[in-house]
């Protein structure tokens, strides 16, 4: 009996250790398989700052101000660099600048360039502009998923009823170059000058703007249980839907996507694998609005899963796509541990979660960021109702 009790003994202590190496195995090939992934993504935002950086040096050749793409601004040069457009999606405009050696000269490239901006879409851009054509070639490992990009409108929804043809658009950039202003100014190239032109774009573009991703926003609503008007709302006050939006975090697209964070959540949730989207992945709007609602998800049903009444998690939800779910905790707690949060917020209405929010929300970016999101979800429930 006693050898049968040790042997027992030395069994368990054995499947014991066998099960402990086993867990500290999968954990330290979890471990490496992050650190593989963080240095292979890092290697990849190396490269894309390096193809940014030289392309904006090229650019000072012939521009005193060289310009790229932002969050609110899509910033496209003509292949030899000496036209560019620069679509403000916030204010409402876009301008186009032209190098050359007299008006004449001048007009034939506003005439190119206007309209490249206003006609062209997603895809052709991808194909098309220098800088997109490079950042699409950027060397990536398996961990960087990349993906062509479906050919959406950009500007043309917005200034012409119907898909134009190459006589719409010719036509359009002669009457919008015989109703605007075209100024001018020195240029850094001898013998030529800059000259400019700055169109307004009509009253209600952001209500067209926002109709070419009604139907991605609304597959999109019902498969990740998120309200229609809350993409659109975050999808305005992230890009003012810029497809080819871009900060210096790098967020990319339409609901300015981080990679590394977010993308890297939402691809784990969406196709149970840890892999990051690339930059060009993240201009398809398809797949950006996908990660975009995917990610506001994660943050309502499981981040923030333990905050009971539904419009305070909402207003959680809001403020975390910005600054992040520890952060909605230390408004509340001091420590960034939702745990702790979940009980003091539970406790208050929605109308007081939301008032502590803007009070002690630890940056005052995520605190303008919930307010226009929540006036922004009051317009769209309106334009979309019916959604």
């Amino acid at each position: 009996m006693k050898k049968i009790l040790l042997l027992l003994t030395l069994t368990t202590l054995l499947f014991s250790y066998s099960k402990e190496a086993e867990i500290a195995k999968m954990k330290a090939e979890f471990e490496q398989m992050k650190t593989t992934q963080n240095r292979e993504f890092k290697d990849y935002k190396t490269q894309l700052e390096k193809e940014y950086a030289t392309y904006k040096k090229e650019l000072k050749t012939y521009w005193k101000k060289p310009e790229l793409s932002t969050k609110k601004r899509w910033v496209s040069y003509s292949q030899d660099k000496q036209s560019r457009s620069k679509v403000d999606f916030e204010n409402n405009s876009y301008t186009v600048e032209v190098i050359a050696k007299n008006l004449n000269d001048a007009k034939k490239r506003f005439q190119e360039r206007i309209s490249y901006a206003v006609s062209k879409n997603t895809k052709e851009v991808v194909k098309t502009d220098p800088l997109q054509k490079r950042v699409a070639k950027i060397s990536h490992t398996q961990d960087v998923v990349t993906s062509e990009v479906k050919a959406t409108p950009i500007l043309a929804t917005v200034l012409f009823k119907k898909r134009p043809t190459q006589k719409d658009v010719k036509k359009y950039a002669q009457n919008t170059l015989k109703e605007n202003k075209i100024t001018t100014t020195p240029s850094k190239i001898e013998g030529e000058r800059v000259y400019k032109v700055t169109v307004k774009l009509p009253k209600n573009s952001k209500i067209k703007l926002s109709q070419v991703y009604q139907s991605d926003v609304s597959k999109n609503s019902k498969e990740f249980e998120m309200p229609v008007a809350l993409l659109f709302a975050i999808m305005q006050t992230e890009s003012d839907f810029n497809p080819f939006a871009k900060s210096h975090i790098p967020a990319f697209g339409l609901m300015q996507i981080v990679p590394r964070t977010a993308g890297k959540d939402a691809f784990r949730f969406l196709k149970k694998r840890g892999n990051m989207p690339s930059a060009t992945y993240l201009y398809d709007s398809s797949n950006n609005i996908e990660m975009g609602s995917a990610y506001l998800h994660i943050l309502y049903y499981s981040y923030l899963k333990k905050i009971k009444n539904p419009k305070s998690r909402l207003y959680c939800t809001i403020a975390a796509y910005n600054t992040g779910a520890g952060n909605i905790a230390w408004a509340f707690t001091r420590t960034h541990n939702m745990n702790k949060a979940a009980p003091k917020i539970n406790k208050l209405s929605a109308d007081e979660v939301y008032d502590k929010l803007l009070s002690d929300l630890k940056y005052d970016e995520p605190k303008h960021y919930l307010k226009r999101v929540n006036k922004r979800m009051k317009v769209y429930k309106v334009v979309y109702k019916n959604l």
